[in-house]
């Protein structure tokens, strides 16, 4: 552990809409806790009316995320706040969050497409295409954080869905002070925990990791491997 501290995250470009796919038949799991994996769904909480309180994960993605939670340090969890979204969600946040995002980062005078991919890199357009469907609705994306032995969350310098450039994972790589530097090392323990067992992550968001959809395919060249679940009904 000691020695990820010192290793900087790399800064990765935002992925495009990668259509590299070779679906594979994966079940839909529910992700119970345990002494190293809390569940806290954040949506339903925030009030949002689609928001799902259980954490479903595709078979293979949740058992790479019990071997991460493993390799953290003694008291610490993985904190799970959004995993697979249904599709109904995925509108809901769109519409809730895309103005907030447009003022936050001046992207009114963008021409429409411009605009519309700057948004994507925060919430994804809910594009009715379960072959290139937004990340989370696949089963193959995560949203969480680390709880420290008291059961409080790290600092990592920005809360959940805080749409600014503070939440750019590299952020605070560059950025002098002893605050900073806490938070820069939290965000590393996160995130060569996530990425030592397979999981890659969303460059806008230093919370999101994932496992097998468009946007893991595009960082490691790969096919992407989850078509999209838009509801439970499918499953």
């Amino acid at each position: 552990m000691d020695q990820w501290m010192d290793k900087k995250i790399p800064t990765i470009a935002d992925p495009p809409v990668y259509k590299e796919r070779d679906f594979m038949d994966s079940p839909l799991v529910q992700v119970e806790e345990g002494p190293k994996l809390k569940i806290a769904m954040q949506y339903p909480k925030l009030g949002f009316k689609n928001g799902e309180a259980r954490c479903f994960l595709r078979k293979e993605v949740a058992e790479k995320l019990q071997e991460a939670a493993t390799l953290l340090p003694e008291g610490y969890a993985l904190c799970i706040w959004d995993a697979w979204r249904p599709f109904a969600l995925q509108e809901e946040l769109y519409y809730a969050y895309r103005e907030q995002i447009i003022e936050e980062f001046h992207l009114e005078d963008l021409p429409e497409e411009e605009r519309e991919k700057a948004i994507g890199a925060y919430v994804a357009n809910p594009v009715p295409d379960r072959d290139i469907p937004p990340y989370h609705t696949t089963g193959g994306a995560i949203d969480l954080t680390i709880l420290d032995p008291q059961g409080q969350v790290l600092e990592m310098g920005t809360g959940f869905d805080d749409f600014t450039d503070k939440t750019r994972t590299v952020y605070f790589e560059d950025v002098d002070g002893e605050e900073e530097e806490k938070i820069r090392k939290n965000r590393r323990l996160l995130y060569h925990t996530m990425t030592s067992v397979g999981f890659c992550n969303l460059p806008s968001e230093w919370w999101h990791y994932s496992y097998g959809d468009r946007s893991w395919g595009y960082q490691n060249k790969q096919p992407s491997h989850y078509r999209g679940i838009f509801s439970l009904e499918e499953v």
